[in-house]
């Protein structure tokens, strides 16, 4: 095995860089891929300009093909405060570094009396309390964590969203990456209020321009909660949002102060 170390808030701790663990859903054309806020769904065609056709299955001499890709509404992506600004500020403008030390945990949405499903404040707080030291970024993993969210159409269905007391105490806690696997940080349709992502990012007033969202990953059941080595893979997209690739790798604490 190969291993490899990091030194974090003065401890030390391994990790095998030959064993990712990708949390992205893929980008795939059809209907049975996972789709939200009405987009539509992944399209790629041939591209096919006079004699030349770039499929070698229709006898062209290289696969040459366009993607059709809305970010926000097509499997995993991670935008930036440009989503809610007029200032057109771009990802990658934003995200400059793509490695963090990730936190990873589950929790089960509760159900309001309006009937919504929110993760709140009271849910995440003694498990993000409970991180051996204080993590960059925080994976949520809702449950029950089935199969079907790889191929889920959220579109008019009111997924489960975070609360705006979350939000804040992420703030406070100093999280500036948050990834979760529903569709939105906040509510489908809630009047352009968007809460959270406004509290998230400090928008306006104090504005944290590196934090990050990444929205719509998969968690498999078989990776356990706990401490990670995040890889935020991104497209150099001059755009608010991108398709991303969020890798993890398992970190282990090893003996010995990092400072020796």
């Amino acid at each position: 095995m190969l291993t490899a170390s990091i030194q974090y808030c003065g401890r030390s701790f391994s990790y095998d860089p030959t064993a990712p663990i990708s949390i992205a859903l893929p980008l795939a054309p059809g209907p049975d891929q996972v789709n939200c806020f009405w987009a539509e769904p992944v399209q790629i065609d041939v591209i096919r300009v006079g004699g030349f056709v770039g499929s070698v299955a229709e006898g062209g001499s290289t696969n040459y093909k366009r993607v059709h890709v809305t970010p926000h509404g097509n499997g995993t992506h991670t935008e930036c405060f440009g989503h809610i600004s007029p200032d057109a500020a771009t990802l990658p403008s934003c995200l400059k570094q793509y490695l963090f030390v990730a936190w990873l945990i589950s929790v089960e949405p509760h159900r309001r009396l309006d009937g919504d499903y929110v993760v709140e404040l009271s849910d995440v707080q003694p498990l993000l309390q409970a991180a051996p030291v204080p993590p960059q970024a925080l994976v949520i993993r809702t449950m029950p964590n089935d199969e079907s969210k790889r191929s889920r159409q959220y579109s008019g269905q009111n997924p489960p969203y975070i609360s705006a007391e979350l939000a804040q105490y992420l703030v406070d806690a100093h999280i500036e990456h948050l990834l979760l696997d529903l569709p939105s940080v906040d509510r489908e349709l809630d009047n352009g209020i968007l809460a959270a992502h406004h509290i998230f990012w400090q928008y306006p007033s104090d504005m944290r321009r590196q934090a990050t969202i990444t929205e719509l990953i998969f968690v498999p059941d078989a990776v356990p909660n706990g401490l990670y080595l995040l890889n935020l893979q991104v497209t150099a997209l001059e755009l608010d949002a991108s398709p991303s690739n969020p890798v993890l790798y398992l970190l282990t604490e090893t003996d010995g102060w990092a400072g020796h």
